[in-house]
């Protein structure tokens, strides 16, 4: 059952994946349409075609590798001039890199329908063309605000109440190979206080407690030392008194992971033990909670992404030596299937399995945001830098009372296009053979 779980969250995370790439493009496709360009393709993903139809003047599709997609736009640069349209044969002999400019702008030239075509990007004003570029970036930010609100306002977020859910027994040594109690196993010093499953935390050691990680943190730094608890109980207020025993536990720090000393063993710390186990609740949060989330991990996402080239590297030095990766570091979508496939398949209660699979899915469409926003081509953010240049160009013109300039050739980047693309093909490489050889996973 956990292996046909496992795939089952993969199909999941492909489907979720799918899903936010047309929505990407729809961000484009709409207000392309509403400004008036011709739109020859709307695709899902790339390589060969699994099925398509047209509709009016756009053809409708979706290929077989789910991993991007695109919208075909009629000049989305300017045609090329007449005289270099009477010199195109002799292109090979112009370099690789300047036969490349060239061929991009044959490619340009065949969806323009003239030099008095009118329904072509270029000719946008360069707002409508920012619009134009920032809609899909935005159409993954709209989504994730909607994917966290859900998780945060519809699901709530799991939380430990002051309630008891379970009272121990007995202290059970942590070397032993047991989880029954025996009758050489000291009562529990909760149970020989009285306490009760449905008990009411409401203040510790004179303290008042709001949640059970304040009554928790003083018990555990209090071994040995006998303490007052007001708790609730059947709606009056009661008070135990408690004393902590002392147990080792390893020490492990804020991400949960045991702290090792320099010897390279776990950290052994003593703590106070008293045998209550807390109850779990979904608390909701307000509606505006989700937009909040979806902006703050736009913060954190923009944080890996301006050092992205750097941990690609890193996590390509884990995986050569062995040594563990950054589990707050990079993933490929294969990292992200793998994920989704470990939520899917965790001893969980299903509430849980799905709240961690839309906080994947709202992640990956933050990443799909601000990736998009890096203003290099061919990314999004590339088009609204060249959109923006254009309209800088314009408007000096404007100002020295000269004729408006040529509107920019962004053919001519073609060389770095180039190089843009090889090194993300080559970063995705590194991590997708991580994500296989030496995996992050959510359980350790």
């Amino acid at each position: 059952m956990e292996v046909i779980a496992f795939i089952i969250g993969i199909a999941l995370m492909v489907v979720g994946l799918a899903l936010s790439i047309a929505l990407h493009e729809i961000g484009h496709l709409v207000p392309a349409k509403r400004f008036g360009v011709r739109v020859g393709q709307y695709m899902i993903g790339f390589g060969p075609t699994l099925w398509s139809r047209r509709y009016g003047e756009t053809e409708y599709g979706v290929k077989a590798v789910p991993l991007g997609g695109y919208i075909s736009m009629a000049g989305m640069y300017p045609p090329s001039p007449a005289d270099r349209d009477a010199h195109r044969g002799g292109r090979a002999g112009g370099g690789f890199f300047a036969t490349m400019v060239q061929d991009a702008r044959s490619a340009n030239d065949e969806t323009v329908d003239g030099v008095e075509d009118r329904r072509v990007f270029y000719r946008l004003p360069v707002w409508k063309r920012v619009v134009v570029m920032l809609g899909g970036p935005i159409m993954n930010l709209l989504f994730a605000m909607v994917l966290f609100a859900v998780l945060l306002s519809g699901i709530g977020v799991q939380t430990a109440t002051t309630t008891v859910q379970s009272v121990s027994e007995c202290v059970i040594a942590a070397d032993a190979d047991r989880t029954e109690c025996t009758a050489d196993d000291p009562v529990a010093p909760a149970a020989a206080a009285g306490m009760q499953p449905g008990d009411v935390l409401v203040s510790v050691d004179g303290e008042r407690v709001e949640t059970f990680a304040e009554a928790s943190e003083i018990i555990r730094s209090s071994p040995g030392r006998e303490l007052a608890i007001v708790l609730e109980r059947d709606g009056a207020a009661q008070t135990v008194e408690l004393t902590p025993v002392a147990v080792s536990q390893t020490e492990v720090d804020d991400r949960g992971r045991p702290v090792v000393g320099a010897d390279g063993e776990p950290q052994i710390v003593e703590v106070g033990f008293a045998g209550i186990r807390q109850e779990v609740d979904y608390l909701r949060e307000p509606l505006w909670a989700g937009p909040a989330a979806a902006i703050e991990n736009v913060g954190a996402v923009t944080q890996v992404i301006w050092r992205l080239p750097v941990l690609v590297w890193e996590t390509a030095v884990a995986t050569v030596t062995g040594q563990e990766r950054d589990p707050d570091g990079p993933l490929s979508v294969v990292g992200a299937g793998v994920i989704a496939g470990e939520v899917a398949a965790a001893d969980a209660p299903v509430l849980n399995r799905v709240a961690g699979f839309l906080s994947l899915l709202a992640s990956l469409n933050i990443a799909l945001f601000v990736f998009n926003l890096v203003p290099l081509l061919p990314l999004d953010g590339g088009h609204v830098a060249v959109a923006l240049w254009d309209g800088i160009k314009r408007a000096w013109a404007k100002l020295r009372g000269r004729d408006a300039p040529a509107p920019v050739d962004a053919t001519k980047l073609v060389p770095v296009t180039f190089v843009v693309v090889i090194a993300l093909i080559a970063m995705g490489a590194v991590l997708i053979v991580s994500d296989v050889i030496n995996p992050i996973s959510i359980f350790g």
